[in-house]
């Protein structure tokens, strides 16, 4: 079970997500969107969504940080154990809070206006479902080794996920990691696999490119302003 689980199932997981972008991208270009609501109701939409956006985004900086960085690195630049678990567990709580209302009201926006409800596929519930667990298992895990150090993720998670990057995935360590933290990574996996097959896809397709293009210069039409 541990090889399957460790070994086999994060590769998988990505089979699955980059044949689902290759699908999705040559025979559903057009919806390749988050298929947005806003024109059902934008009142809670202008709220819900950017917290959700902001704390999903700090979440999964926290996870890049804690899984790819490793303690070796953050010792060098004088952060202790107990010092980066105090910013680890902070930090993410505080994210995940953010992430947690966000979702919540977006779910409740979803629920209570029937168009919006309308418009939401088989598709959507099973991705939220897997997303609201990943995200309330994840805080779960963390704030249930709240104490001292806490949990050294560092030291099991995190050597495993760096070794599938190599193909030569670590599952040992992975065997004696809390169960709170194997069902939340498992869960993490399937929602990576999820990915192209939901709303979830239009991260792929964020605008970067508004942050390096030149302004854009607006000239008036007014023709009091084209005499002057």
């Amino acid at each position: 079970m541990t090889a399957l689980l460790w070994g086999a199932l994060p590769y998988v997981a990505l089979a699955f997500l980059v044949a689902g972008l290759v699908w999705r991208y040559r025979y559903d270009k057009y919806g390749w969107t988050s298929r947005s609501s806003q024109v059902y109701e934008s009142r809670l939409l202008d709220i819900a969504s950017p917290v959700f956006h902001y704390g999903i985004l700090f979440v999964l900086a926290g996870h890049v940080v804690g899984l790819f960085v490793p303690a070796s690195w953050t010792r060098s630049l004088g952060v202790g154990e107990h010092t980066y678990h105090l910013f680890s567990l902070y930090g993410g709580a505080l994210a995940g809070v953010l992430a947690v209302a966000g979702l919540t009201l977006l779910l409740s926006r979803r629920r209570t206006r029937a168009p919006v409800f309308r418009a939401t596929t088989a598709n959507d519930k099973v991705m939220y479902l897997f997303l609201v667990a990943a995200i309330v298992l994840g805080m779960t895990a963390k704030l249930s080794h709240a104490s001292g150090d806490g949990y050294d993720y560092r030291a099991t998670v995190a050597p495993w996920a760096r070794s599938l990057f190599i193909l030569r995935p670590q599952t040992a360590p992975m065997a004696d990691v809390p169960v709170l933290y194997q069902v939340h990574a498992v869960i993490g996996m399937v929602l990576i696999a999820l990915v192209p097959y939901t709303r979830l896809v239009h991260m792929f397709s964020a605008p970067l490119q508004y942050l390096f293009r030149p302004y854009v210069v607006y000239r008036s039409r007014d023709p009091r302003q084209l005499q002057n």
